[in-house]
């Protein structure tokens, strides 16, 4: 398995996050390229009152968020728009380990009651985007939040889930949190 799961609320083993996050994340490595065999990415599903301490440590923002990214080395491209330096598929071994993700039931499930989407369609939206962060892309400059946003758009449309983006085009707030 390319993913390992520890859930510290057990709300995430009724709704599958270990399913829904090696899903999400073969999806995200294959879209770039990449066979998902050889490459390790821990995710923890925990509540609101847990990532807000990771939040507040790492990020120094005292307040839960959905998703939380710690990539296991920089990968993020020096240019705006240009793609990260992505590792070597089939991974050597010290590219093994892509990062570690943390995603809250609270929050999500907050997310996507507002935006009127299936918890799991979000929560597998939350997934890509962090598998995405872990391989260096991110939505600081615009040109990075177009590519990033674009492989998002692709990768969820190939799992059969729609554009999380065009509400947010449309007018309407983002779902997905500053989690860099």
């Amino acid at each position: 398995m390319l993913v390992d799961v520890v859930s510290e609320d057990s709300r995430w083993e009724t709704l599958g996050l270990e399913a829904l996050a090696e899903r999400g994340a073969q999806a995200a490595l294959r879209e770039l390229g990449l066979a998902p065999e050889g490459f390790e990415i821990a995710v923890l599903g925990c509540d609101d009152a847990r990532i807000a301490v990771l939040n507040t440590e790492f990020r120094g923002k005292p307040a839960p968020t959905n998703v939380l990214s710690w990539p296991s080395e920089d990968r993020g491209a020096e240019a705006a728009g240009d793609m990260p330096d992505l590792p070597a598929s089939p991974p050597s071994p010290m590219e093994a380990e892509l990062g570690d993700i943390a995603i809250s039931f609270e929050t999500c499930a907050a997310e996507a009651a507002a935006a009127g989407k299936p918890l799991a369609d979000h929560c597998l939206h939350l997934i890509v985007h962090g598998v995405l962060h872990l391989l260096g892309f991110d939505h600081i400059r615009d040109q990075d939040a177009t590519l990033m946003e674009g492989l998002e758009v692709s990768i969820l449309g190939k799992l059969g889930l729609p554009d999380p983006y065009c509400d947010e085009r449309a007018g309407a707030a983002p779902n997905v949190s500053d989690d860099e």
